[in-house]
């Protein structure tokens, strides 16, 4: 099966798999909860291996652990009534429990400012963003923000791949973190988010109300954050020269280069949210 078929495969059964989770609101949205939990895991055990060569790192089960506890904490604190926004200090102990380990733990530190610095940029990325999603979960008609913004995403990636592949030849090699990425597949993408965009708000005006300003805004910041997420991957694997993060997903590579667009567009796309719906 060439690659071209294994996408399509991914995007029929992918997106429709997704949004079935999203529609399992049981207990808080606990199934999805409990993927994010274990994508995040998945996650950091492929941006474990984008680590400088021959660097000492911490144990990369500990680090796993720590990662797992961001959005595992924030479905918790949510249910218990606390205030989810503790995520981020507990983000805050987790460094200081970084900074204390490499005190007391190491003898030597050649090495501590990439160790520690590699460790911290680990659990931001693939912890902490994406608690974000968790807090999406929490929201009132949580289910339709959570269609919207996986809609967004998906579309934004889909649309760029078909106008890139059809129209997009020559204004490739415009970004160096990814070359065979063109401008014109990037400017399709973010129509095909508007478009999905506009038409879900047509569909559920009772959600996202009659102001279509506010889902233009959100689906075109989103997409355009969404394609920054998938760039900024590129540019860590060039950095770790690494072609694909992993090979569990068919036609995508590994977990972050199939999640790489949802863990930046996230915590954009809440705050655009939040805003514009319940302040």
């Amino acid at each position: 099966m060439n690659k071209l078929c294994k996408r399509l495969l991914v995007f029929f059964l992918g997106l429709p798999l997704v949004l079935g989770l999203v529609f399992l609101n049981y207990a808080n949205h606990l199934v999805l909860n409990f993927v994010i939990v274990v994508f995040s895991v998945l996650a950091a055990s492929e941006f474990y291996n984008f680590a400088p060569k021959n660097t000492d790192l911490f144990n990369k089960y500990f680090l796993y652990i720590l990662v797992a506890l961001l959005p595992l904490s924030a479905y918790l604190f949510n249910c218990i009534g606390l205030d989810i926004n503790l995520t981020s200090w507990l983000l805050v102990a987790e460094i200081c429990i970084l900074f204390a380990t490499e005190c007391f733990a190491t003898k030597s530190f050649e090495n501590s400012i990439t160790k520690i610095s590699f460790s911290v940029l680990l659990l931001f990325y693939c912890g902490y963003l994406l608690t974000f999603l968790v807090k999406l979960t929490t929201l009132p008609n949580s289910t339709y923000f959570l269609i919207l913004f996986f809609i967004l995403v998906f579309m934004c990636d889909s649309g760029a791949w078909f106008f890139g592949m059809l129209f997009g030849k020559s204004t490739r090699g415009f970004i160096p973190a990814s070359p065979n990425k063109s401008l014109v597949g990037f400017i399709g993408g973010i129509i095909t988010s508007i478009a999905c965009g506009i038409l879900l708000n047509l569909i559920f005006p009772e959600i996202f109300g009659s102001e279509y300003w506010k889902i233009i805004i959100i689906s075109f910041l989103t997409a355009v954050v969404s394609i920054v997420g998938d760039l900024t991957e590129s540019v860590f694997k060039r950095s770790a020269e690494i072609k694909d993060s992993g090979t569990l997903i068919p036609g995508r590579g590994g977990v972050l280069d199939s999640i790489d667009s949802i863990i930046l567009a996230t915590p954009i796309y809440y705050t655009l949210i939040h805003f514009f719906y319940f302040i």
